[in-house]
């Protein structure tokens, strides 16, 4: 195994912990989509117990981080420039209608610079993670961005909007799961991905993942917490594709 630091060995501890909750209660979708309350309410409960989970562990040896969530926003702790930065489920609406495509995705952000970043798929059992200027990995083994250089060749991601706005010019998947999203540019599966107005819960992993995997993507501090304009590829097609998306 390459070797990681403590915090991401403590980011990939509470993710393991999480995903038991994650894998329990998705197999319970099944039985919520006939039921007459439906899976919404229940979605949300996993969504926060998650969240939970994960603040309560990593807290356990950091107590003075603080932390940035999809679910509770900020919470400001003594460390009022190191965040954990947490979407217990990225991808809930797949997560909703049982499509098992989602994720955890954890980063640590130090002074505005993303240092760590981790995205657990728990139904695949793949862990995407990168630490800054030590590389992109899943599963222990090393990651890297594509190589094409061909737009026709490549395959692109992103939501609806993207999707509405872009086609036919590029070959592109909405996949619903922006975490997940950018992990796969990093190891090559999508060669590109963007997305105009997303979170940086969203994305903060993802980013780093894409940077340390040989990856170009846009400057997102700019931008904050919300509202971010992302563009992420491999670096022979970066710029190809953004003028393709002049208008987007």
């Amino acid at each position: 195994m390459n070797s990681i630091s403590a915090n991401l060995n403590l980011m990939i501890k509470a993710c393991e912990k999480a995903s038991k909750i994650i894998i329990r209660d998705f197999g319970e979708i099944e039985n919520l989509q006939v039921s007459r309350k439906g899976p919404k309410d229940f979605v949300t409960k996993t969504d926060k117990r998650v969240e939970k989970i994960l603040i309560d562990e990593l807290s356990k040896s950091k107590k003075n981080y603080s932390f940035l969530t999809e679910e509770t926003g900020k919470i400001i702790n003594k460390n009022k420039d190191i965040f954990w930065i947490i979407d217990p489920i990225d991808g809930t609406i797949n997560f909703l209608h049982g499509i098992p495509h989602f994720a955890i995705s954890v980063a640590l952000q130090i002074d505005g610079e993303i240092i760590s970043g981790l995205i657990f798929d728990p139904l695949k059992n793949e862990i995407f993670y990168a630490e800054r200027n030590n590389g992109s990995f899943i599963n222990n083994n090393r990651i890297r961005v594509s190589k094409k250089s061909n737009l026709e060749e490549c395959l692109f991601a992103s939501n609806s909007n993207g999707i509405k706005s872009i086609h036919p010019k590029l070959n592109l998947r909405n996949t619903g799961c922006a975490a997940l999203d950018l992990a796969y540019v990093g190891c090559g599966r999508f060669d590109g991905y963007f997305h105009n107005k997303i979170n940086l819960w969203d994305i903060a992993a993802g980013k780093l993942i894409v940077e340390e995997a040989g990856g170009k993507v846009s400057d997102v501090r700019d931008f904050k917490i919300s509202n971010i304009d992302i563009r992420a590829g491999n670096s022979n097609i970066y710029e190809k594709m953004l003028k393709k998306l002049d208008n987007f």
